[in-house]
């Protein structure tokens, strides 16, 4: 289930087969009873909000403003998104189909890119200095590229799916679509740290593309129009940006998906969001919702 986002009639896997448990955000089905005397409507009450996923609560919600919008391409299925010195860097998925892509951030313009082996589904990416880390969903590989060349220098043992990854400084951090973050080195990919994410002590499950900004991570919660932010300590949700809305009716053609990709500018703090096979990326300015300020 990690990817029905992908275009109609296109399966991940040789099965696409839904993953179990938590990773739904549901969690298991709730005991109903003694069997058959349960009432037959507290059953399918049950059943639908065991199918349900989950909803992430905070304390405090975001609206946003749209500021600036530039065009992006309808081919990219973006898996991940960061900005560094004036390049765009996207991670797209799909077998067959999966790339790093450098675009020059101010034009637009393609600088280059690599396709990825069509056995690999491309996942999130991040920009750590003179490497590139790229992650792939089932494989449990993470390639490293040299940023000069984009030639793949090195693959690292990922534990399990790769989703989304970002860096604080110090470590990479990577999500698989469940409630979990996992702190790695990036020598090795070696776990030193899992943090479990949680909004008002519920797990919050399928986190997706990560962004490290000023001290928090950003990560959107995959099919859904929410982007949480986390404490890095913690695990839990400080605060929920609802972006939804952000990409009007009218631009959703066949085959356009959800909202996912963060890029924060390092040069001016601006805030970037797109989507799969989006036809813009948008600048947006977060601020609190009036019914949820403290």
């Amino acid at each position: 289930m990690r990817r029905t986002h992908c275009q109609p009639g296109l399966q991940r896997g040789p099965a696409a087969a839904a993953l179990p448990g938590p990773r739904t955000g549901a969690g298991p089905l709730p005991d109903p009873g003694p069997g058959p005397q349960a009432p037959v409507s507290r059953l399918l009450l049950l059943l639908t909000l065991a199918l349900t996923p989950a909803i992430v609560v905070a304390q405090t919600v975001l609206d946003y403003r749209v500021l600036e919008r530039k065009p992006h391409s309808r081919d990219n299925f973006v898996q991940g998104l960061q900005i560094v010195d004036g390049d765009l860097w996207e991670s797209t998925g799909g077998y067959g189909e999966s790339r790093l892509l450098r675009y020059d951030f101010a034009t637009g313009k393609l600088r280059d890119g690599r396709r990825l082996n069509p056995r690999l589904w491309g996942e999130g990416l991040v920009v750590v200095e003179d490497r590139i880390f790229q992650l792939t969903w089932r494989a449990r590989a993470m390639l490293v590229y040299r940023r000069d060349s984009l030639e793949v220098e090195q693959v690292l043992r990922l534990p399990g799916e790769g989703w989304g990854i970002t860096w604080n400084g110090t470590q990479l951090i990577q999500s698989d679509g469940s409630d979990k973050l996992f702190f790695m080195n990036r020598e090795d990919a070696r776990i030193t740290r899992t943090l479990a994410v949680t909004a008002d002590g519920t797990p919050v499950y399928q986190l997706n593309e990560l962004e490290w900004i000023d001290g928090r991570i950003w990560a959107n919660v995959w099919k859904t129009d929410d982007i949480v932010i986390i404490d890095p300590d913690t695990g839990k949700v400080e605060s929920r940006l609802d972006l939804t809305g952000l990409l009007p009716d009218s631009d959703r053609l066949r085959g356009t998906d959800v909202l996912n990709g963060i890029a924060h500018n390092p040069a001016d703090g601006a805030i970037w969001v797109t989507g799969k096979r989006w036809p813009w990326l948008f600048r947006i300015e977060p601020f609190e919702r009036a019914d949820t300020a403290h």
